[in-house]
């Protein structure tokens, strides 16, 4: 079979886009050609290899470039791993389907190990990755690290833990957060085809809740609104919607499946500095 591409975007190339390109090579190198790039490209932190080499994955091909060395080229994914790739990349000319994954950048995150945290969490994320696009047997469940524990206290914004829990009651509401978690960004007639629902008030009533809540947060692309989780969320509720979503994916599988299929899915903005 022939290997499908994957680019993942941040803004240095420095840190997580290339952690990203390492462990997908190191799990799936048979089935996917991996790169990686930088809008505003800086050297590889050496923070960064050193973790990787400690998870006993090979750093030698790691290079920083420019996103722009991909110019004319096509990626079967093309994967953010920040708001502000996301933001100048949102839609990646040649890329067959885009995805926008929200990690805190290792060198301004605190804590004894923000490189090795970062790096487990893209792992899980990864394992989800390939669960979902291969089809293969669910892994085994995670473990929240203790970093990730202590990590929890530093919340941004606050959220009430009951608030919180109550929209995970809602079949709408916790599949939304599910699929969100994976795809980065949805709109209400993509939920609206994900989750097979005809009602479009009823899902909007349901986002417009879990925007009450600072949930999710939302922005405005002509006709579309854009709905993903709220990057300033605490910590401990990310790693919530996160574990939830890595270790029950079989759960969504097949709303995953029914917006692949969507067809004329509303442009995300076509642009890419």
């Amino acid at each position: 079979m022939k290997k499908k591409s994957v680019l993942f975007l941040c803004t240095g190339n420095s840190a997580r886009s290339q952690m990203a390109e390492a462990l997908l090579r190191s799990k799936a190198a048979e089935q996917f050609d991996v790169f990686s790039a930088g809008t505003e490209p800086e050297p590889v932190d050496a923070r960064a290899l050193e973790a990787i080499q400690n998870f006993g994955v090979d750093t030698s091909h790691l290079v920083s470039k420019h996103v722009q060395t991909f110019d004319g080229q096509q990626f079967d994914y093309v994967i953010t791993l920040c708001d502000k790739a996301n933001t100048e990349c949102r839609s990646f000319p040649g890329a067959g389907k885009q995805l926008a994954w929200d990690f805190p950048d290792p060198k301004t995150r605190k804590g004894h190990h923000p490189f090795s945290s970062t790096l487990t969490e893209l792992n899980n994320r990864l394992s989800m990755f390939l669960l979902v696009e291969n089809k293969v047997s669910a892994p085994a469940a995670l473990e929240v690290t203790a970093e990730e524990e202590r990590l929890a206290e530093e919340a941004l914004t606050d959220v009430d833990p009951i608030a919180f829990y109550k929209c995970l009651t809602d079949d709408i509401r916790l599949k939304t957060l599910m699929l969100t978690h994976y795809h980065g960004e949805l709109c209400v007639c993509e939920l609206m085809q994900a989750l097979d629902e005809e009602s479009q008030p009823k899902v909007s009533r349901n986002l417009a809740l879990l925007r009450k809540a600072n949930i999710l947060s939302d922005r405005k692309h002509g006709q579309w609104v854009f709905y993903r989780i709220n990057s300033a969320l605490p910590l401990w509720i990310k790693s919530v919607i996160a574990q939830t979503t890595e270790n029950n994916i079989t759960f969504i599988l097949p709303h995953l499946d029914r917006l692949n299929s969507m067809k004329n899915r509303p442009d995300k903005v076509s642009f890419c500095r």
